[in-house]
């Protein structure tokens, strides 16, 4: 099931490393980069909500979710393709817009498959499984730079939009990985079929967009405590990665070398080190994802989510403070229990929470949880850059950091029924 997110996180690993640097190299300010990625948060903003409640209620020959898997892949693929050939930033921002849309409209109804597929016992480990494939897509995005230099690219050959070739073939690579997974992955495992009784629920609910709307605006106002409650701690997690994403490449190359002029070949090295950093912490958040599955039994899923915060904030303070490059590694250890926590336990908090029949609208809607802190570090961040934390992308991350352990303690407040399921299971 999970060889599809595998590709589909490829290609956000790539938008995470690569995106900044990129509007950098086509002549961006430092300043003005979170407002350049307003594509992502915006565009889930808008579709994930409308996609995910109308993958409620499609009924198709291929079943419900799979139309938006390839519809998703499809225009994904084709935005990785052309994203690296960007003549200008304004080319590059609207590939961006392209290449979010593409994710969005399948990644809810990804995380719906999951619910639909497996029983409640078996939630925790379908979504850490999925967690970890998220940190194995990225690994492998975040390492093909440097596996194509070390393999003999020239680190300083470039086009003349002055984006590195290496950048280029992994856009390339990510491109047909994403697709040929999603469609290999949505055809060997197929959608269960469904009841007389929920095609029949189905044919009979209001269809069209009014009605998509209604029901979006219906299950937010009886949404659940739990739901409630990871507001807050979304808010600062998300704001906290997002940022994080958006100026460590940039923070190491002010750390170890001293400049983070996007012009400059040591910035170019700096981006072929962050890419190494981020492997490493997916392929930590790969085996996070399995070696949480007893803890959150033990524990449950908002402990295990506040411990794994706890130590991303430790991470991501010590990679801003970092001079040398082996500093960076052992803090990447941290980030990689949080990111593999964040792409797991809040779907364990989740699908023990809401009700089975409308999954798919309460999936995109939490996803407003994370957008709507990605919206709101795009506008601000730019404001405090200059203004809060002097221009230094280094004080981004200590910044972070902070919002990390405050998303920590809002965890420990959202009720748990992973863990009344586990003693059940």
């Amino acid at each position: 099931m999970n060889t599809g997110f595998l590709g589909l996180q490829f290609s956000f690993g790539l938008q995470q490393n690569n995106m900044a640097p990129i509007y950098g190299f086509l002549g961006a300010g430092q300043a003005a980069l979170p407002l350049l990625q307003l594509a992502g948060p915006v565009t889930g903003f808008l579709l994930q909500p409308v996609i995910g409640a109308m993958s409620d209620r499609t009924l198709s020959r291929l079943g419900r979710r799979t139309p938006y898997f390839l519809i998703g892949a499809i225009l994904c693929s084709l935005s990785l393709l052309a994203m690296p050939f960007s003549p200008t930033l304004l080319v590059a921002a609207l590939l961006l817009w392209s290449l979010d849309a593409g994710n969005n409209i399948t990644m809810e109804p990804y995380r719906a498959y999951v619910s639909d597929r497996l029983p409640p016992a078996q939630h925790r480990l379908g979504f850490l499984v999925q967690a970890s494939f998220t940190g194995l897509g990225q690994t492998l995005a975040y390492l093909t730079p440097s596996l194509l230099v070390l393999g003999g690219l020239d680190i300083n050959s470039q086009s003349t939009n002055h984006i590195p070739l290496y950048t280029r073939l992994t856009f390339l690579i990510g491109g047909v990985i994403s697709l040929v997974t999603i469609v290999y992955s949505v055809f060997r495992v197929r959608e269960l079929p469904l009841s007389a009784d929920q095609i029949a629920a189905i044919r009979a609910a209001p269809r069209g967009l009014v009605a998509t709307w209604r029901e979006i605006v219906s299950a937010m106002r009886e949404m659940p405590l739990a739901m409630r409650r990871m507001a807050p701690m979304c808010l600062c997690q998300w704001y906290a990665l997002w940022a994080y994403w958006t100026y460590v490449t940039y923070a190491i190359s002010r750390g170890l070398f001293g400049t983070a002029d996007a012009a400059t070949p040591a910035f170019r090295h700096a981006l072929l080190i962050s890419g190494q950093v981020g492997a490493f912490y997916n392929a930590v958040a790969f085996l996070a994802g399995f070696l949480m599955v007893p803890l959150v039994g033990r524990f449950g899923a908002a402990r295990t989510h506040a411990g794994a915060l706890g130590l991303g904030a430790l991470g991501m303070a010590a990679i801003g403070l970092a001079h040398t490059r082996l500093m960076l590694f052992l803090p990447a250890i941290g980030l990689g229990c949080a990111w593999g926590s964040m792409m797991g336990n809040p779907y364990v908090l989740l699908a023990g929470a809401v009700p089975p029949a409308r999954t798919g609208v309460y999936m995109g809607i939490f996803n407003l949880f994370i957008v709507v802190p990605m919206v709101i570090e795009s506008l601000t961040l730019p404001i405090l850059f200059n203004h809060g934390l002097g221009g230094d992308p280094r004080h981004v991350l200590l910044f972070c950091a902070a919002l990390m352990l405050a998303a920590a303690s809002f965890a420990l407040r959202v009720p748990d029924a992973s863990r009344v399921t586990a003693r059940h299971a």
